[in-house]
């Protein structure tokens, strides 16, 4: 069957099946290869993406769910670099093998897009992505600084 999705404000079609996750329409069917494979049950988080603002693990999504969603990946963040969130990670260096770091970002956009100057309590309640590395204080401190926060209120 064929699905026609909002995908980064333009519409995709994609001819699968509808309990095909969205996450394998995004990297297979459209060639969106930014939203990584993790743990294929939702639980790692490093193939988050947004669907009307809210954060959805694409690999439980089945495609025939996301109806007339507007899906955001991590390639509609910034192609540049050029998001404060993107700017944040790199002065953190946040990021160690990385592999996570595309679904991170997006759960973060979204934590700071409903709290703009988030609390350590807020980041750890929205930041339920997994990282092998365990950069959680790097992503922690690169939250605080793309909210504009200053170094003191960094504890």
């Amino acid at each position: 069957m064929a699905y026609t999705l909002n995908i980064n404000g333009a519409a995709r079609t994609a001819d699968v099946e509808g309990d095909t996750p969205l996450l394998w329409v995004l990297r297979d069917t459209l060639g969106l290869t930014g939203t990584k494979y993790g743990c294929g049950a939702g639980v790692c988080g490093a193939c988050t993406v947004h669907i009307d603002g809210q954060v959805v693990r694409s690999c439980v999504m089945p495609v025939s769910a996301v109806g007339k969603g507007k899906v955001r990946t991590i390639e509609a963040l910034s192609p540049d670099r050029s998001h404060a969130l993107q700017q944040a990670w790199i002065a953190e260096q946040v990021p160690q093998c990385g592999y996570c770091q595309s679904g991170m970002l997006m759960a973060a956009a979204a934590l700071l897009k409903s709290h703009p100057k988030p609390s350590d309590a807020q980041i750890e309640e929205a930041m339920t992505n997994l990282c092998r590395c365990g950069t959680y204080p790097r992503v922690r401190r690169a939250i605080r600084r793309a909210a504009g926060m200053h170094v003191e209120e960094l504890a």
